[in-house]
C-alpha cells in the first residue's frame, strides 16, 4: 500500500515538473519569437535571451536561453520521432538509436554553447579535447566496440525493439536498443542490460512463427485408430476455437510409450509472444475433445501386492541348484558378461 502510495505521489511530481517545464519552455519562445514586438531593440532582457543576437547580453540570461532552446528543440524532434514511429513495424531501433544520438549531440552542443558564453575560448578546447579523445580512445576501447556494435546491430537488422531474443540464456521483448546497450525485458518485468558488444550469439523469437507442442496421454485399452479419426474430424474446430493459431493444429502421431498410457503429440504455429497461451489453450481444447468422445487420459496408480510367506527349499532342489550354477559357471569360462555388447 505504503510502495503504491509512493508511486504515485512519484508520477504526480514527474507531471507537475514537466509541465512546469513545457511552461517555461513555451513562454520563452514566445519571448524569442514575438519579442521584437514586445520588447524595445535595446531591452536588457530580450538581448540577454535572444541567441541569434551577436550582440553581449547577461551572460546568465544567454546561458540559461541556450539551455532552454537546445534541450527543447532536442526533445520535440526526439518526441516526433516516437510518435512517428508508432506507426512503423520496422525501423524502430533505427529511430531509438538517432534519438540516443540527438540527446548525446544536444548536451554536447549546448556544453559549448554556455562556455563560449562565458568567454572561454571553444575552438582551442575543441583542439585539445580532440587529442584528449585520442588517447582516452586507446583505453576506451570496450566503449567503442559497444557504440559500433550497436550501429551493426540497427543497419543489419539483427533484431529490432518489440523483438523477443534470447541472450545467454535470458529470455526476453527488446524494449530498447541504444548507442551503448540494449535492454531486454522478461515475462516477470524483470529488465537485463546488455554491453552491444557482449552480444555475440543470440536466437531472435520473432523473425519466424513459433511452434507450439501440446501432448496428451490416452490409456493402453483405447483403440488408436478410434482416437485418430475423432481427433481427425476436429482437428479443424479446435483451429476455430484457438484464433491465435496461425498454421495448424497438426497432429504428428505417437511420441512416445509411457509408463501408463500412450503419448500423442499435436503442434501449432502462432507468433511468439502467443506461445504459451496457445499451448494453454490447445490442452483445454484436447481435453475437452477427449472427454466428449470418451476418450479416457490415464493417470499413474499405484497396484498393491500382498506378501506371501517364503517357502524354503528342500535340500534336493537346493543341491540341483548348487549343480546347475556349477555347471553354467563352468560352461561361461572365459566370457565377460559385463562387456558392452
Amino acid at each position: 500500500m505504503n510502495k503504491n502510495k509512493k508511486e504515485a505521489g512519484k508520477n504526480i511530481l514527474t507531471i507537475v515538473l514537466k509541465s512546469v517545464c513545457a511552461a517555461v519552455a513555451l513562454v520563452y519562445f514566445i519571448f524569442l519569437i514575438a519579442g521584437k514586438w514586445i520588447f524595445s531593440p535595446d531591452d536588457a532582457f530580450f538581448v540577454g535571451i535572444n541567441i541569434f543576437d551577436q550582440s553581449e547580453g547577461n551572460v546568465w540570461l544567454r546561458s540559461l536561453s541556450y539551455i532552454i532552446f537546445l534541450l527543447s528543440i532536442s526533445y520535440v524532434i526526439r518526441f516526433v520521432l516516437k510518435q512517428a514511429v508508432r506507426r512503423m513495424t520496422k525501423g524502430k531501433a533505427l529511430i531509438d538509436l538517432v534519438c540516443s544520438f540527438i540527446k548525446y549531440l544536444a548536451v554536447i552542443i549546448l556544453i559549448f554553447a554556455v562556455l563560449n558564453t562565458w568567454g572561454v575560448n571553444t575552438a582551442a578546447l575543441l583542439a585539445g579535447i580532440g587529442i584528449l579523445s585520442l588517447i582516452v580512445g586507446l583505453g576506451a576501447q570496450p566503449l567503442i566496440e559497444d557504440i559500433i556494435a550497436g550501429l551493426f546491430i540497427v543497419f543489419e537488422h539483427v533484431f529490432e525493439v518489440g523483438d523477443i531474443i534470447v541472450v545467454d540464456g535470458f529470455r526476453g521483448t527488446v524494449k530498447e536498443i541504444g548507442i551503448r546497450t540494449t535492454q531486454i525485458e522478461d515475462a516477470g518485468g524483470d529488465i537485463k542490460v546488455v554491453n552491444n558488444s557482449d552480444i555475440r550469439t543470440l536466437i531472435n523469437m520473432t523473425s519466424q512463427l513459433s511452434l507450439a507442442i501440446s501432448e496428451i496421454d490416452i490409456e493402453y485399452g483405447e483403440s488408436l485408430e478410434r482416437v485418430e479419426l475423432v481427433i481427425k474430424n476436429n482437428l479443424e474446430a479446435i483451429k476455430v476455437n484457438i484464433p491465435d493459431i496461425a498454421e495448424g493444429p497438426f497432429y504428428m502421431g505417437v511420441s512416445k510409450l509411457g509408463a501408463s498410457g500412450v503419448t500423442l503429440r499435436f503442434t501449432a504455429k502462432c507468433i511468439e509472444t502467443q506461445k504459451f497461451q496457445v499451448e494453454r489453450d490447445m490442452n483445454r481444447q484436447l481435453k475437452l475433445l477427449f472427454d466428449k468422445n470418451g476418450i479416457n487420459i490415464p493417470f499413474t496408480q499405484v497396484v498393491v501386492h500382498e506378501a506371501r510367506p517364503i517357502v524354503s527349499s528342500a535340500a534336493v532342489s537346493s543341491e540341483a541348484a548348487k549343480n546347475f550354477i556349477d555347471e553354467q559357471r563352468e560352461l561361461s569360462r572365459g566370457i565377460d558378461t559385463d562387456e558392452e555388447v
